[in-house]
């Protein structure tokens, strides 16, 4: 019996393959991503590439024909059947929203990243002045920015409240496809220049929402100030809170730890993508920049309002992406309930949002939403914005 359990293993595993070319089909449009699985001794591995960004999962489990792929921080796996030929077929699995499935396919030989027969007869590169509407007619500005070197495409879409991460794909003709999958969200783009001049395309985000936008060139339009958005309530001078820690011990800016401290407090959710870019780089500088005299509360505000599930997705978010700062339980990922719960801001526009207090307690500056790394220029303009503010409140 031994030997057959592990011949059967061997025979199963030998049907995977290293590179994947992976799509998920959202109705009308299929999302592709390319997806590396690894294996080092029995323990397997996978990636998701999306343009220069490379996310790692070490939580890929293979018994028999059936492949698990747990999405790191996030609530949600991808569970797929092996086939004989090594394709992978199954779905992609949101576990903390009711009903969330998209159907998932994965084959070998990546080739491009969407297929394409024509040649392009535009080059997208630059920066695009865009406005998004919603099936309600609701509008929205953002700004494009584009690299294009043949059919390859790269590069993101910036709104007021945070972008939409690393996109990649390809260029046939005088339409663009781009497409992202970070494990939680699943983006598609798709753009056509009509006249020489004005982009007009669609936008898909999960399987059911649906945007159009158009979009111009512009090298000088700039989306509204980050630090112009939030602010406190007439009648307040200090932010003031008491949330559980993950302990479920409570934890205020009243407590002894951040008296005479430079203090940023986070809003923050372990489902958010752009929570994790910033995350990821507050971890890092905090390591460097703890010892200057500066505290980091993260206030968590999570999909379900139970505090053991809350407690353990920050936990988890907390020890993947090594953050060594404190990490409170704050309410459900609802603007709405959010503002409820920080009543001296004018609202909860963003998350994330990072809030500055001097020494004194007093809030200082507040950042609505994250530009992250895949935003280039804007994302090193902030990170430089974030060092000059602090080094004014060390010093102050």
């Amino acid at each position: 019996v031994g030997l057959f359990s592990c011949n059967e293993k061997q025979k199963n595993e030998s049907k995977l393959h290293g590179n994947y070319h992976a799509v998920l089909n959202i109705s009308d449009h299929i999302v592709p991503f390319f997806l590396n699985l690894n294996q080092v001794g029995e323990k397997w591995t996978a990636e998701i590439i999306n343009g220069e960004e490379v996310l790692d999962y070490d939580e890929v489990y293979l018994k028999e024909d059936s492949l698990i792929i747990v999405m790191g921080v996030f609530d949600a796996e991808i569970r797929a059947k092996v086939n004989k030929d090594g394709s992978l077929s199954g779905e992609f699995v949101k576990n903390n929203v009711t009903g969330y499935r998209i159907p998932f396919e994965a084959k070998t030989n990546p080739g491009q990243r969407f297929p394409t027969e024509a040649d392009p007869q535009t080059d997208f590169s630059g920066k695009w002045r865009t406005v998004f509407k919603d099936e309600k007619g609701n509008n929205y500005d953002a700004i494009g920015i584009f690299e294009q070197e043949g059919k390859q495409i790269k590069g993101t879409f910036l709104t007021k409240l945070g972008d939409y991460r690393f996109l990649d794909g390809n260029v046939e003709g005088n339409t663009f496809y781009l497409s992202a999958f970070d494990g939680s969200h699943v983006y598609y783009f798709e753009g056509s220049l009509n006249n020489g001049e004005q982009l007009e395309g669609k936008f898909r985000s999960g399987p059911r929402y649906a945007e159009s936008f158009t979009a111009v060139r512009d090298d000088s339009f700039e989306l509204p100030d980050a630090y112009s958005l939030n602010y406190l309530k007439p009648g307040f001078d200090k932010l003031t809170f008491t949330f559980p820690d993950l302990e479920g011990k409570p934890v205020s800016l009243e407590d002894e730890a951040y008296k005479n401290k430079v203090v940023l407090v986070q809003l923050f959710g372990s489902w958010c993508p752009n929570c994790m870019d910033e995350t990821k780089f507050l971890a890092n500088w905090y390591k460097n920049n703890q010892s200057r005299g500066i505290k980091i509360i993260a206030l968590a505000f999570e999909s379900k309002p139970d505090f053991d599930y809350a407690s353990k997705r920050v936990a988890k978010t907390k020890e993947r992406l090594g953050a060594d700062y404190t990490f409170l339980i704050a309410g459900e990922s609802n603007k709405e309930k959010a503002s409820q719960a920080l009543p001296a801001l004018n609202q909860v526009i963003a998350f994330p949002t990072l809030i500055y207090l001097d020494r004194n307690g007093k809030v200082v500056k507040i950042h609505t939403g994250f530009n992250g790394p895949g935003t280039g220029d804007y994302y090193q303009q902030w990170v430089e914005s974030h060092e000059n503010l602090i080094n004014e409140l060390l010093e102050g």
